[in-house]
């Protein structure tokens, strides 16, 4: 039985999160919900030229929303690129906190079809296979938005490889991690894509994918066999219509979340995995929390109790032991 045990969402809107709720007839363990601020001012420059060659006119409408997103965040400090600095020092405390709330609790619990904020420690959750990433396009993405976040995502699989030291890889002929990059009427015509790509997928993850709001920005599910916690698929979706830079942090941010990181944390800086949406793309302490998850110390299933003392001790080792 493929059971989802991971669903993670990058929103826009606080509101918005409801739409995962319509998971529930398949069991939902964990839930987290990225929230970031509407956009404040409209601008009036279009999207990119070539990005309107294969978009509808309900596509295009999106591109120019999120056009706005982007500036209004970029704007305001927001969507950061640098990965943290000196204005972001963290310790090994911090490191291991920020990890524990991130990999082993949850921020929201799924009650008759509503999602409703609660933290509730949950279980370490990862992949034991090898992951293999692979890149599919809607009908409608145009050909060179396609060659560009090809190359950003084989570029990204090499950085988590590194950063965990789990077998990933890029591998468009057999994934088991499928990344749909979709404008908004490939991902309405995405439920028969969906059940090829994830067998025994129920009715409500597909509603996951196809009753959102234009404030889900980007999402990933997480599949397991029976009751492990281990993954064996999970399939992301990305909005073709982002500008490029918010596109690339949802590749980010979602890429990682499916790996195990499926919680955020307002206290996690610097982190992708924060409400606050300061950093756009995986950021030093990012890198690490993955090589905690993946040490072999650390077994799927695990609570909090017992893998925080061994949480500490590789935090320890990572960053020494600053408190």
């Amino acid at each position: 039985m493929t059971r989802i045990i991971g669903a993670t969402a990058k929103y826009i809107t606080a509101a918005a999160f409801i739409g995962l709720a319509a998971c529930s007839d398949a069991p939902i363990t964990e839930v987290a919900v990225t929230t970031t601020p509407p956009p404040a001012a409209p601008v009036t420059s279009p999207p990119p030229e070539s990005r309107e060659t294969g978009f509808s006119q309900r596509s295009q409408d999106l591109a120019l929303y999120y056009q706005r997103l982007q500036n209004d965040l970029t704007s305001r400090g927001l969507l950061r690129t640098d990965g943290g600095g000196p204005d972001t020092p963290f310790t090994s405390t911090m490191l291991a906190r920020n990890f524990e709330q991130i990999a082993l609790y949850d921020e929201y619990v799924s009650e008759n079809d509503q999602l409703r904020a609660q933290t509730t420690e949950s279980r370490l959750r990862r992949w034991e296979i090898p992951v293999r990433f692979g890149v599919e396009f809607g009908a409608r993405v145009p050909a060179d938005q396609r060659a560009e976040d090809r190359a950003s995502v084989q570029n990204y699989v090499g950085r988590l490889a590194r950063a965990t030291g789990h077998q990933i890889s890029y591998d468009e002929a057999n994934p088991n991690f499928h990344v749909l990059i979709l404008t908004e009427d490939d991902r309405l015509e995405s439920a028969d894509r969906l059940r090829q790509l994830i067998p025994g997928i129920t009715e409500g993850s597909i509603r996951a994918f196809q009753t959102q709001s234009r404030g889900t920005l980007c999402l990933v599910l997480a599949f397991s066999q029976g009751n492990s916690a281990s993954y064996t698929r999970a399939v992301a979706l990305i909005r073709a219509e982002h500008p490029d830079l918010l596109r690339l942090s949802c590749v980010h941010e979602e890429l990682a979340q499916g790996l195990g990181l499926a919680n955020d944390s307002p206290a996690a800086r610097p982190s992708i995995f924060n409400d606050d949406e300061e950093f756009a793309l995986l950021t030093t302490q990012d890198e690490l929390m993955l090589r905690i998850l993946y040490d072999r110390r650390l077994r799927p299933g695990m609570l909090a109790p017992e893998a925080a003392p061994i949480v500490r001790t590789i935090a320890n080792e990572l960053k020494g032991s600053s408190s």
